[in-house]
């Protein structure tokens, strides 16, 4: 057995391995650039090595830097996690020939699964059935079009080298083939350095279906039962669960043999995954799944198999590292109950899922599931990496328990000030149509505007965040300090609460009021329900303001447009007047006067762009006798 291992990997993944590792007894070393100088996986590991600056192709993708702080480390074997250099054969060749142990398949096999075509090719020759469509060397667009009309519309134009929903173009009619073919060919140059596609018939009721695999170098090869990874956005897997809905034994294994053919055709070693297409207009059937792609490392999903099958994936892998056999046999191998996995990532969905960065000043994932994260609270989110925060999995005996468990968890993620897509990862698991197992690739685009969380409160998340203000005031926490808060119960009295500056009073005993959780500083009240966090300015004790309430400070509460500016410089105005309107993410919100008092100064334009933060006007309370 191994006795020291470098992980070539950060974040979550990193942190992973590391406790499995430690669990082993074997002796961890960790590697970081820059940004990751103080993360959660190097004050995990036992000893960690700075590799450069901050860009991963300047640090994680060097090679070169990564063997060396294994030779100086003593490190015996390079765990590459997934991403990265993981399916890199030059690298793995590289760590080979160094003298280290490469925890991973043989280059040979990474290079055979490397290139899609390729890939298609050999395992046509095996017998492993195939999408239709075309896998050919001429690149000619006249031909490449020919063939397209062969297969017949709608086809998926694929990169050859490509990856992660990049390089594909889904053309529904010969008329838009031309266009799609350049845009495809510009985006695969660009992203792999290789401009070569391939051409598939595009399914219409698509299921992504994938098979965990695993060979040793003793000529064993097991399959670890299949996932479903069908929910995604924009080519991205957002939740996957194992097994696969409405997979019956019969198209179970046939698909699940044809997995094992398929890495008994390479040689495989270690962990891999085969991953199908299966057209689900009449269900899942055996004879419409077909080879896409083999992924030739360890899944991010690898825990919803873990959960079904009770085995520890990273533990396999080190162990036929050391040269052991496979630690079961197919026969060991059984189902037991269901699990659901869900990626929480950095991004605001009412924001177009932008990438949220920053430090996470409160972070709290609950302690229900299997949390896999790299990160703590008071950590940062870093804009040059994957904006993965955790990943959140859920068990139980059959699928509506798993589904109930994981909106649970959900329920109860509280990040902040980071942005996370935690709201609409539960409003998926609550449509009728996920818990029918009625899914496909398509289902998020179909009900997008369904599962995004409104960006307003509502009235009763109104009431629930003056609860928690109150609640806070009535255990004598103090203002300035953060104070967490669940709520049990409502308070009776009202306070002052904004959003945008506006403020109104308002009061638990009006009406229902959502049971939220939250916490309160000197500046604001946030609240966290069903996954979704909203920010309430809090009025200074005595007043009722908006942002920068003390001094008449008008600032955007967010990036926007100016549309109106209602007020001049040397105005009088009053208390709740509406000075001007910011238009943001397609909504208007009012600014309006904190006091009453003088515009004396006004910077804001109609029409002007404006960052977030940005001052727009200052008043000056009028004076008293």
């Amino acid at each position: 057995m191994l006795t020291s291992l470098l992980i070539a990997n950060r974040g979550e993944i990193a942190c992973r391995i590391i406790r499995t590792a430690r669990r082993m007894g074997i002796r961890t070393v960790a590697v970081y650039s820059d940004a990751d100088a103080k993360a959660l996986h190097v004050r995990m590991a036992d000893e960690a090595v700075h590799i450069g600056p901050s860009p991963a192709r300047e640090s994680y993708l060097v090679g070169e830097k990564i063997i060396e702080a294994a030779t100086a480390t003593g490190a015996e074997a390079i765990h590459p996690g997934y991403g990265f250099l993981s399916e890199n054969a030059n690298f793995a060749q590289a760590v080979i020939d160094a003298g280290l142990v490469w925890v991973g398949p043989k280059p040979d096999s990474i290079r055979a699964m490397g290139l899609k075509d390729a890939a298609k090719k050999l395992m046509a020759d095996a017998g492993v059935p195939v999408t239709p469509g075309y896998l050919g060397e001429n690149q000619d667009p006249q031909h490449l079009k020919q063939e397209a009309d062969a297969v017949g519309y709608p086809v998926l134009i694929k990169a050859v080298a490509g990856g992660g929903g990049k390089g594909m173009r889904r053309v529904d009619e010969g008329a838009q083939f031309d266009d799609a073919l350049e845009s495809c060919k510009r985006e695969a140059a660009s992203s792999f350095g290789d401009d070569r596609v391939l051409i598939e018939k595009y399914i219409l009721s698509p299921r992504h279906i994938e098979v965990q695999v695993f060979g040793d170098s003793h000529g064993n090869v097991v399959h670890l039962f299949e996932r479903d990874c069908s929910l995604q956005r924009r080519h991205q897997k957002v939740i996957e669960e194992a097994p696969a809905p409405g997979m019956d034994e019969a198209t179970r294994e046939a698909v699940c043999g044809a997995a094992v053919q398929a890495a008994k055709a390479v040689n495989y070693e270690g962990a891999g995954t085969i991953e199908f297409i299966a057209d689900a207009s009449e269900g899942l059937r055996g004879d419409r799944i077909w080879f896409m792609e083999m992924n030739t490392r360890l899944q991010v999903e690898h825990p919803v198999t873990e959960e079904i099958t009770g085995q520890d994936l990273v533990e396999w892998q080190l162990r036929v590292a050391s040269g052991e056999k496979l630690p079961k046999t197919q026969d060991e191998l059984s189902i037991n109950g269901w699990a659901i996995e869900a990626r929480l990532y950095a991004e605001d969905p009412a924001k177009g899922f932008l990438p949220s960065v920053g430090r996470l000043n409160h972070f709290d994932l609950g302690d229900e599931g299997r949390i896999e994260t790299g990160v703590e609270e008071g950590d940062a989110i870093s804009p040059f990496y994957d904006p993965m925060i955790a990943k959140l999995v859920a068990r139980g005996d059959d699928r509506a328990e798993a589904i109930g468990e994981l909106a649970a968890i959900l329920d109860e993620v509280e990040v902040w000030p980071v942005r996370t897509n935690a709201g609409f990862l539960f409003n998926a698991l609550l449509q009728p149509e996920f818990g029918a197992g009625e899914i496909d690739t398509g289902f998020i685009e179909r009900h997008l505007d369904e599962l995004v969380p409104d960006a307003e409160p509502d009235d009763a998340i109104w009431r629930g965040a003056v609860a928690v203000a109150l609640a806070i005031d009535e255990e004598e926490e103090p203002l300035g300090g953060l104070a967490g808060f669940r709520l049990n119960a409502p308070a009776q009295t009202g306070v002052a609460l904004g959003r945008h500056g506006e403020f109104r009073v308002a009061s638990t005993d009006e009406g229902e009021f959502a049971a939220v959780s939250g916490f309160r500083d000197d500046e604001r009240v946030v609240v966290f329900y069903e996954g979704s966090a909203y920010e309430f300015e809090l009025a200074a004790r005595g007043s009722v303001g908006g942002h920068g309430v003390a001094d008449g400070v008008i600032a955007a509460p967010m990036p926007g447009k100016v549309t109106a500016v209602e007020v001049s410089q040397g105005d009088m105005v009053n208390k709740g007047q509406r000075l001007l309107t910011l238009e943001a993410m397609k909504m208007e919100h009012g600014l309006t006067a904190p006091f009453d008092g003088t515009v004396a100064e006004l910077s804001a334009t109609a029409g002007a762009q404006v960052g977030e933060g940005t001052v727009l006007a200052r008043l000056e309370p009028k004076e008293t006798k």
